[in-house]
């Protein structure tokens, strides 16, 4: 990842916003057929069709000799997944992390779904997740600072007896999927890099059910937790607001498609 940073004029934000929006609505072509017995592999075609279609193409794919469209991580995998053969099980969670180029800029967006009926305890650690990233974007305005981000996300995680993945972080996003700053789920108020107009990040907290360490499998890709316990994502590119953050990419997609599956 290049240590320059790269501030975005208007124009540039909305582009970006672009690609943001069609990330969500991939996600949500997801979130319409994710079932108990669905392959990873199918969900995979079925957003790399999408976006193709939409006159895209898929940010992950074959970066850094990734294989896939999506990363599809379930329930112990963190991040990184490579859809394949598993077939959705009733109470599995699978986080969904989607990125995509077009006119040239990025956009980049996760969410966790669950699969059918899934235990009481691991809705929670979904739901803390989802208002810790929430909590980091009220951050994400001029004048404060990447720890105030950070810190955020980490209080109401830890606050909630979940633990925070530290060897994976967030990002800036532009004309590069990765750029500066990074952008750490953990951290103390006050310090980092001041926020001013321009920047574009993606805020994206991993939060663990039980202990915060990580393991990577031998696909080298896949990250999961080291206690084989659940782990949750989700992830907003926004840009730093004057007053208010300002969230290019979207849940509402999402949220309107399982609402119509419920």
């Amino acid at each position: 990842m290049s240590k320059t940073l790269y501030y975005k004029t208007k124009e540039e934000i909305e582009l970006i916003r672009l690609s943001s929006l069609l990330v969500g609505e991939a996600l949500a072509e997801i979130g319409k057929i994710i079932k108990p017995g669905i392959t990873t592999l199918s969900l995979d075609k079925v957003a790399e069709e999408f976006i193709l279609d939409n006159q895209a193409l898929p940010a992950f794919k074959g970066y850094s000799g990734f294989p896939n469209t999506l990363c599809v991580s379930v329930n112990s995998q963190v991040v990184h997944g490579i859809p394949g053969k598993y077939e959705l099980k009733e109470g599995d969670i699978i986080s969904v992390d989607c990125g995509v180029l077009k006119n040239e800029y990025f956009g980049d967006s996760a969410y966790t779904f669950a699969v059918g009926e899934v235990k009481s305890e691991i809705l929670n650690l979904l739901k803390v997740t989802k208002e810790s990233l929430y909590k980091a974007i009220e951050k994400t305005v001029v004048g404060n600072r990447l720890g105030d981000i950070s810190e955020a996300v980490q209080a109401h995680a830890e606050k909630n007896g979940f633990s925070i993945v530290r060897e994976l972080v967030g990002h800036g996003i532009g004309q590069n999927l990765h750029e500066a700053p990074e952008v750490p789920n953990y951290g103390k108020r006050g310090h980092g890099l001041k926020l001013q107009e321009g920047l574009v990040i993606a805020i994206e907290p991993m939060v663990n059910f039980g202990k915060k360490t990580i393991v990577q499998e031998k696909d080298g890709w896949t990250i999961r937790t080291a206690d084989n316990l659940p782990s949750a994502h989700f992830e907003h590119t926004v840009a730093i607001g004057k007053d208010k953050a300002d969230i290019l990419s979207t849940f509402e997609y999402i949220e309107e498609a399982l609402k119509v599956r419920n």
